[in-house]
């Protein structure tokens, strides 16, 4: 977490106060707070200690003690209090809670409940006999404000539950990713400003009235007042979810009971690793003192309940400013705008660029060079900017102005699509399409490297991949520093991709919308690349993982490589197919034998043993000679799991799953007849 500077004075102490109570008081009314909440809980606990060290200047509007840092109201009274949590910020402070609550209760607490901290809204949904009556957010504690408005919005919030009871449902409403881009398309078709977050667009969405459109939000229970019989947590979650609400028992990062507080620390450091993959946001890992009796005993402060804590995570949202924006032109030749950033430390990692998508997505932002941004980044996700602060904003910002020529040869751009493209293609980076198709785990081209590549092509000799097969000796000899030895290498190197199979010949062309499985796939369904040039759109979607969207891009890429792949087909290359050949309607492409007939394999983690040298497109490829289909990400259609070491959220949501995990050692004894 971020750790502010002591706080020295008095004069330091009150503006820090203000500070706070400003960023709360955004934060809690829509969610367009200027600080992120690694700053934020460094403010409040600098605010703590000094408070702690002179509790005679304590100012009546401090956030410290209150819920919601005092920043939020309401007028409608709860049945009991809906309180804030007490946070913790490492695995220490989180063992010295537990032995403190344990303390406290005089014996070891029973059980212990782990669920994610879903980074929403409280809100507190009132039913009579079984009918929704009334939903209210979480103010100040005691009372909230009434938004039985948005109910009918809020998926995962039953109209009527599955029993005619009366009960009071506590959870968040939050944006999932998919509801946060569809909302923000939506409002920027109505003319209004994109959403700066998920949680902001959540506070804005429950609050709005007689908007032109609908926004679709989720909700996920996490608590009830007035079911019968002393509940342990898990246990409560069980009957919310058999009442038909939503709760995160339905998510990988679901709800779990622990004995110990090592068992806590475990699955926090699982829920932790999740986070990236999970459909929602989460800013932390929720522990609770999972028996009844044992909350009871513990009682409450006026702030938070005591038996009861969030573990918070390192912010993946971070705020700074919008420098300048810099275009790029990739080896298809898309040209991207990526943001310069004013550097700013998120999850440990320092960022100073993020992907600002394509220029629709610039203008569907609202941004301008010198705003105040909101950059997110998960995990090992590039960094990408989300929305400006436009009520920041002092005048001083500057429009972002788009390239009229291709930022690279100067020649025209082609902007049909929302994704601009010099219209020279592949030939604007002919040297960066080369040096991918030579790749490793395309045709493995050895002796041609990056220098090699801008000769070829600045001397004429190569414009793109099929004219490296028809190079000769001689024309080798006249670039600078190729002798004998060196031309005759590269030759030899060059003959021995004419035979590589033809999903890697198709991947060395950098298909848009293909990757290297993808490509295995296309092959083993066509068979050669006469049959793959030939295919139309409905051919093309036929092959699993292409869907029609897809198929048209496709399809459009490969008219316009037809000249390269003509060319290619007359020079015999790609003809050795070691892939199968497409399977019979009705079955699934990929081979019916072998020891993997049936499964869908996804490797993750490093390697070791006899797959330590082999590239992860390489062992996709020992996955489906063995018979078996790889795949990307771990779903419910995965049946085995390859994990080496550092394996991580993939382990644990196959864990959670129940799909086999091998190690690589014992996947190698399972394929070793096909390692070859």
């Amino acid at each position: 977490m971020t750790h502010a500077a002591p706080l020295a004075t008095a004069g330091a102490y009150t503006d820090a106060v203000a500070t706070a109570v400003a960023a709360a008081a955004a934060y809690y009314a829509d969610g367009t707070t200027p600080l992120g909440d690694d700053e934020y809980d460094a403010l409040v606990r600098g605010i703590e200690a000094y408070e702690a060290a002179h509790p005679e200047q304590v100012l009546p509007d401090s956030p410290t003690g209150k819920v919601a840092g005092g920043a939020a109201t309401g007028d409608v009274p709860h049945q009991a209090p809906m309180l804030s949590l007490d946070n913790v910020f490492s695995a220490e402070e989180l063992a010295a809670w537990a032995a403190g609550l344990e303390r406290r209760l005089g014996r070891p607490v029973a059980g212990w409940c782990v669920e994610p901290k879903l980074d929403g809204l409280a809100i507190a949904a009132r039913y009579r006999a079984g009918e929704l009556v009334q939903v209210l957010t979480r103010g100040d504690g005691l009372a909230g404000e009434d938004i039985t408005h948005s109910a009918d919005a809020v998926l995962g919030l039953p109209g009527r539950l599955a029993e005619p009871i009366d009960v009071e449902l506590r959870g968040e409403v939050l944006l999932t990713g998919d509801q946060f881009d569809h909302a923000n398309q939506v409002r920027t078709e109505h003319g209004a400003v994109p959403f700066a977050n998920p949680r902001s667009g959540a506070a804005g969405t429950l609050r709005a009235k007689d908007r032109p459109y609908r926004i679709e939000l989720t909700f996920f229970a996490y608590g009830a007042l007035g079911l019968d019989g002393d509940l342990g947590h898990a246990a409560l979650l069980d009957r919310i979810g058999a009442l038909g609400a939503n709760t995160a028992a339905t998510t990988a990062a679901h709800p779990a009971r622990f004995g110990t507080v090592e068992e806590v620390q475990q699955r926090v450091e699982e829920i932790a690793a999740l986070r990236a993959a999970l459909p929602f946001g989460i800013d932390g890992v929720v522990v609770k003192a999972d028996s009844a009796a044992d909350q009871e005993q513990a009682g409450s402060g006026s702030r938070a309940p005591r038996w009861a804590v969030a573990r918070k995570l390192a912010a993946q949202h971070k705020v700074t400013r919008l420098l300048d924006v810099e275009w790029n032109v990739g080896r298809t030749g898309i040209i991207a705008p990526r943001g310069v950033l004013e550097p700013v430390v998120i999850d440990g990692v320092t960022v100073t660029y993020a992907t600002l998508h394509n220029p629709a997505d610039i203008t569907r932002r609202g941004l301008m060079l010198g705003d105040r941004v909101f950059v997110y980044r998960a995990g090992d996700v590039i960094p990408r900017v989300e929305a400006p602060l436009a009520d920041e904003r002092t005048g001083a910002e500057q429009p972002i102005v788009f390239p009229e020529v291709c930022p690279r040869c100067g020649d025209a751009i082609d902007t049909s699509e929302q994704r601009w493209r010099c219209v020279r293609g592949r030939g604007c980076q002919a040297v960066a399409s080369i040096r991918y198709a030579v790749g490793r785990d395309q045709l493995d081209v050895e002796g041609l490297g990056g220098t090699r590549a801008v000769q070829l092509v600045d001397a004429g000799l190569v414009t793109d991949i099929a004219d490296l097969f028809t190079l000769t000796k001689e024309q080798l000899l006249t670039l600078e520093r190729m002798g004998d030895t060196s031309a005759d290498n590269l030759l030899a190197g060059i003959e021995a991709a004419r035979t590589r199979p033809l999903g890697r010949v198709f991947a060395a062309l950098g298909v848009r919308g293909t990757g290297r499985s993808l490509s295995r796939r296309i092959a083993a369904h066509f068979g050669s690349m006469a049959a793959i040039r030939a295919a139309d759109a409905d051919t093309l979607a036929e092959v699993d993982g292409i869907g029609v969207e897809k198929a048209r891009v496709i399809v459009a890429e490969l008219a316009s490589l037809a000249p390269v792949i003509d060319k290619l087909i007359v020079q015999n290359v790609g003809t050795a197919v070691s892939e199968p050949t497409a399977a019979p309607a009705g079955q699934d492409t990929g081979a019916t034998a072998g020891p993997l007939a049936g499964e869908t394999v996804v490797v993750t983690g490093s390697m070791s043993g006899a797959l330590a040298e082999l590239s992860r497109n390489a062992v996709n490829e020992l996955i489906e000679r063995a018979g078996g289909k790889a795949a990307s990400s771990v779903s419910k259609r995965t049946t085995l799991l390859v994990a080496g070491e550092k394996a991580g959220s993939k382990r644990a949501k196959a864990e959670e799953l129940g799909i086999r995990v091998l190690s690589p050692e014992e996947f190698a004894l399972l394929v070793a007849e096909h390692l070859g």
